[in-house]
């Protein structure tokens, strides 16, 4: 008797999940066939794919281009100057603001980790890149530098939980450079002594040579994340509000005209400036009605020059 079997039902159950997702979408058996080739009834078959997939043992990537994202891409290229764009359908019943744009994060991700050519990726920070990261196959990619945009502790001392770069490297296996920064200094005098130092100094310097960034975006609506996530105070939210903020990209706010926010937290922001986007590629996750504000704006400014959205915000950013 297989002893594993015996004594580990939910392995031996995840092994059959793999199992029967792998016949179903690698080898493209029917569910039919599935039940005959694991010998268990068609309904338990059923119920193995259904599992697979919802303990992420399979990731499906639609290869085949769809005619109105493509359409879409287009008119926000030419509408905004941007060198790189990918839209992707939009579920009209969902109300994440993740699926599809995570999916499509990680493919690009995938597709530039792959190359033999060395490379230094600089990396935001946040749920949908999370979410991307997590998408990513394990490979070993030595070649490549992947540098973080913004620190990575919390007002707590503790690790910050969306601080994507210690997940990225230690699932593709290529060499990092945290920010062992506070994200948001506790006074510019602050920021400044930290920026100072050597080991800062030189990771900033990296940061600003890279080839390709990937940022998420934050709102600064009432649920904005550097609000829940405790990295500013109510007060200083409602200060960025009334001074005309709609979003921040690693945490420097700006306005709707694109311009950042002079005072209240952007002197304090321990973030890498953006890299800049003449020389390399700076491409922004986002999809939703709060982030549309923030999205526009950065656009519209050229603070980045790349964007993975999804239609329904697509059509949002080309409305007048």
């Amino acid at each position: 008797m297989n002893t594993i079997a015996r004594n580990d039902p939910d392995r031996n159950r995840l092994d059959d999940a793999a199992r029967a997702g792998w016949l179903y979408y690698v080898a493209g058996n029917t569910q039919d066939q599935i039940a005959g080739k694991l010998g268990v009834s068609r309904q338990t078959a059923q119920r193995l794919v259904s599992l697979a997939v919802s303990e992420g043992l399979v990731r499906v990537r639609l290869d085949h281009p769809i005619a109105r994202c493509l359409e879409l891409g287009t008119e926000l290229k030419s509408r905004y100057g941007l060198d790189f764009v990918e839209v992707v359908p939009t579920d009209p019943g969902s109300a994440s603001t993740t699926i599809g744009i995570a999916e499509a994060g990680a493919a690009e991700f995938e597709r530039r980790l792959r190359s033999s050519e060395p490379s230094t990726m600089a990396m935001g920070t946040g749920r949908t890149l999370k979410a991307a990261i997590e998408q990513l196959p394990p490979m070993a990619c030595p070649q490549h530098k992947v540098v973080s945009l913004t620190g990575n502790i919390a007002p707590d001392g503790s690790a910050a939980f969306y601080n994507v770069v210690f997940t990225l490297s230690d699932r593709v296996k290529c060499r990092s450079f945290p920010m062992p920064l506070p994200v948001i200094a506790s006074s510019s005098e602050e920021r400044e002594m930290l920026h100072s130092q050597p080991m800062i100094r030189s990771t900033l310097e990296l940061a600003a040579k890279a080839e390709v960034t990937f940022l998420g975006i934050g709102d600064l609506g009432p649920n904005a994340p550097l609000f829940e996530d405790g990295f500013i105070t109510e007060n200083e939210l409602k200060a960025l509000q009334k001074a005309g903020a709609v979003g921040e990209l690693v945490g420097w706010a700006f306005d709707r005209e694109g311009e950042l926010i002079e005072g209240v937290t952007n002197d304090r922001v321990a973030s890498a400036p953006l890299p800049s986007r003449e020389t390399g590629l700076v491409i922004v996750l986002g999809k939703g009605e709060r982030k549309l504000p923030g999205l526009k704006a950065a656009a519209a400014r050229r603070l980045v020059n790349g964007l993975i959205t999804d239609e329904a915000t697509a059509e949002g950013l080309l409305q007048p």
